[in-house]
C-alpha cells in the first residue's frame, strides 16, 4: 500500500486534462501538489484551484524533453514544497501521420517528450525515493502502446507509449522490497487538450506549426466508445497508487482490442515457434529419449 497523503506529489503535463485530473485527485486524497506544465499560466491555473479547495499546491513550468530542464525541477520543486515522493510522469504530445511523411523533428518531438521527458523525471526523482525508502513512481503510458498495432497512423506514438509501458514493468523489478511503489497507467479515452500542444511546440523540434488531429473519425467512431473526464479518471488512478498495482487502464471495453491486435499475435508466434522446434533435430531426438 502507498500512503498518499502528507507526501508532496509532482505532477508534469499537470496544466489540463488527465494531468489536471491527476493532480486535483492527489490533492483530494490529501498531498502537496507540484504542478508543472510547458506553460506556466496552465500550471498556475491548476494550483489555485486546488488552493481554493483547501490544498496546498506550486506551479513550475519545465520542458522536459530536456534533461537539465527536468534536473532544475528537481531543485526548484523541493524549494517549493519539500521532497517529492510522488511523481506523475504525465506530460505528452502526439502526432497522427504516416511515418514517411513526418519530419524528423516532428518525430523527434513525440519521442522525447513522452518516452525520455519520463525517463529523465524518473531519473532526477527516484533516488530519493530509494534513499527514504518510500515513495511511488506513475507514468501516463496509453493504450495506443499497450496495443502497439491498433491505432492507425500514430507509429513514434506507439513507440513512446509502448517504451514507457516496458521501462515501468521493467523498474517495477527493480523496487521490488525497496519501499517505492510504480504504476502504469494506459488510458483509452480521456478528454483533453493534447492537441493544443502543436501551437507550443519548442524551437528544437521546429516550433509551433498549425496542425489537425487527424485521428480517422470513422476509426474512433468505431474502436473508443466513449471518453471519459480527467475528473473521473484521476481518482480511479491513485486507487490504483495506493494499491500499488503495475498497472491501470480505463477502457475496459478495448479488451477485445488487446486480444486481437496483440495476444492473438504473440500466442501464434509462440505456437508456431513449437511447431519450428519440434522440426530440428536436437528437439527430435530429446523427444525420443
Amino acid at each position: 500500500m502507498t500512503e498518499i497523503a502528507g507526501k508532496v506529489a509532482l505532477v508534469t503535463g499537470g496544466g489540463s486534462g488527465i494531468g489536471r485530473g491527476l493532480a486535483l485527485a492527489a490533492a483530494d486524497a490529501g498531498a502537496s501538489v507540484v504542478v508543472v506544465d510547458l506553460l506556466l499560466d496552465r500550471a498556475k491555473e491548476v494550483a489555485a484551484e486546488i488552493e481554493k479547495a483547501g490544498g496546498r499546491a506550486a506551479a513550475l513550468a519545465c520542458d522536459v524533453s530536456k534533461r537539465d530542464a527536468v534536473k532544475k525541477l528537481k531543485v526548484d520543486a523541493e524549494e517549493a514544497l519539500g521532497k517529492v515522493g510522488l511523481l506523475f510522469a504525465n506530460a505528452g504530445v502526439t502526432w497522427f501521420d504516416k511515418l514517411t511523411n513526418m519530419k524528423d523533428e516532428d518525430v523527434d518531438w513525440v519521442i522525447h517528450v513522452n518516452l525520455m521527458g519520463s525517463l529523465y523525471c524518473v531519473q532526477a526523482f527516484l533516488p530519493d525515493m530509494l534513499s527514504a525508502g518510500d515513495g511511488h513512481i506513475v507514468a501516463t503510458a496509453s493504450n495506443a502502446g499497450l496495443i502497439s498495432g491498433w491505432v492507425p497512423e500514430h507509429t513514434p506514438y506507439s513507440i513512446s507509449k509502448a517504451g514507457m509501458i516496458a521501462m515501468m514493468l521493467n523498474l517495477r523489478l527493480e523496487l521490488e522490497g525497496t519501499g517505492v511503489g510504480s504504476t502504469v497507467y494506459c488510458p483509452g479515452g480521456v478528454k483533453c487538450q493534447i492537441w493544443t500542444s502543436y501551437a507550443h511546440r519548442p524551437e528544437q523540434f521546429g516550433g509551433p506549426v498549425s496542425q489537425e488531429l487527424n485521428l480517422d473519425a470513422t476509426w474512433s467512431k468505431e474502436n473508443i466508445i466513449g471518453s471519459f473526464d480527467p475528473e473521473e479518471v484521476g481518482p480511479w488512478v491513485m486507487k490504483a497508487v495506493q494499491e500499488n498495482r503495475p498497472m491501470v487502464v480505463d477502457h475496459s471495453n478495448q479488451r477485445v482490442h488487446f486480444f486481437n491486435h496483440y495476444v492473438n499475435h504473440a500466442v501464434k508466434a509462440f505456437d508456431e515457434a513449437e511447431a519450428w522446434e519440434a522440426t530440428l533435430p536436437r528437439f527430435q531426438a530429446a523427444t525420443a529419449r
